[in-house]
């Protein structure tokens, strides 16, 4: 996923605001990043940048949030963002929000790229406005992830109710994996609710294999942490390490009559609005070499075109590509998206990818109720787990 930027040259990231400077690091920078590695694959689909510490217990204070996302603009990081903000200003609304939007705005990214990790303890009476605070954050279009779960006080029937994007486990409890028994319980346990309710779960901080590979046997699939990139690692030249692929465990065999929703498999979208060039396709791809394909959007975020990687690279590559395409509407070399509801099972959706024989690989967005872009899914990840579910496979 990339920012949205103008087609003018001119365009360049805001200077960060004069807030954000005492967070600045003895690097220089005025944040830390550090990537959501999917383990599948061993891609980076997503980049957290952090400035400076929210207070701990009930907050309202996101200027860390604030300023990490004008750090990233800085960076020119293209990847779907992730930021942490206080559960305190989620509850409190659109006021506590509004410095963050407006970054957003500032920056010309698209809330749809960039995942809210909602963190942090709040009273048991404010349950129900933390509810309302997601719901409207997702209607903006911001995908919207729980934090701390396993040791912070957010309930775990929470998570079922707000049905957010991911749930992130606590780094605490991570800390103790695999050495405490009681700890992998609980770890295990939320992996499994989060599969049976369809949503994502990302272990941060993981330092050790031992780690990964217990986290890959509960099924988890998107890590961060030292192990996988190093603490100085920069969105504009960084690379990832998965030491262990583990494979997945597979699923009951109940599971096999039509296999999860697809939205179990989503990953964000690289999004770009409808009037982009080839080159500015060229640009999102050249970000991360695991990106398959750019999706074009409209201003009410539906999908209106598919650019998949390898053939539009071909058509840039081949002779008189670039003069012929670079500057001109990538639209032109863009397919119809292949579009699938969040509620469609995984085996639906294998049968719709195989109905055209020249694009059975190619990515399905995944739509929300009004149409919207929520992501997207590969269809080599259906195909895996559909295998995983064939009776007598181990």
């Amino acid at each position: 996923m990339t920012v949205p930027r103008s087609t003018s040259p001119a365009a360049s990231p805001p200077e960060l605001p004069a807030a954000d400077a005492p967070h600045r690091q003895a690097s220089g920078g005025s944040a830390a990043f550090q990537p959501i590695v999917d383990l599948d694959t061993g891609g980076v689909i997503a980049v957290e940048a952090v400035a400076g510490v929210t207070p701990p217990g009930f907050s309202r204070d996101i200027s860390s949030a604030v300023a990490a996302a004008y750090a990233a603009a800085r960076e020119e990081a293209l990847l779907p963002l992730l930021l942490t903000v206080a559960s305190g200003a989620v509850i409190e609304g659109s006021a506590a929000m509004a410095p963050l939007h407006e970054a957003m705005r500032a920056t010309r990214r698209r809330p749809r790229e960039v995942i809210l990790v909602v963190s942090g303890d709040f009273p048991p009476e404010y349950r129900q406005a933390l509810l309302v605070g997601v719901e409207g954050l997702r209607t903006i279009g911001y995908l919207v992830a729980l934090g701390g779960l396993g040791t912070t006080h957010m309930p775990l029937d929470l998570v079922a109710d707000a049905s957010p994007y991911a749930a992130v486990l606590s780094p605490d409890l991570v800390d103790r994996i695999p050495r405490d028994p009681r700890r992998n319980a609980l770890g295990e346990a939320v992996a499994q609710m989060a599969k049976g309710i369809g949503i994502h779960v990302l272990a941060p901080r993981v330092r050790e294999e031992t780690q990964l590979t217990m986290l890959r046997g509960w099924g988890i699939r998107l890590a961060q942490g030292p192990l996988l990139a190093p603490p100085d690692w920069r969105p504009s030249h960084g690379r990832v390490h998965v030491p262990l692929p583990v494979p997945a465990p597979a699923a009951e065999p109940s599971m096999i009559d039509l296999g999860p929703r697809v939205q179990e498999f989503l990953m964000p979208a690289v999004t770009l609005r409808l009037d982009a060039t080839a080159e500015d396709v060229v640009d999102a791809l050249g970000t991360e070499p695991s990106i398959t394909s750019v999706i074009l959007v409209d201003e009410y975020q539906r999908p209106r075109g598919s650019v998949e990687r390898s053939r539009f690279l071909l058509s840039i590559a081949g002779p008189y590509g670039h003069a012929l395409h670079a500057k001109k509407p990538a639209h032109r070399l863009a397919d119809a998206p292949r579009v699938v509801p969040k509620t469609t099972p995984a085996i639906a959706a294998m049968q719709l990818a195989g109905r055209d024989g020249s694009r059975v690989y190619d990515d399905l967005v995944v739509v929300d109720e009004v149409g919207r872009c929520m992501g997207v899914v590969h269809v080599g990840d259906l195909i895996r787990h559909v295998a995983d579910l064939r009776p007598g496979r181990r």
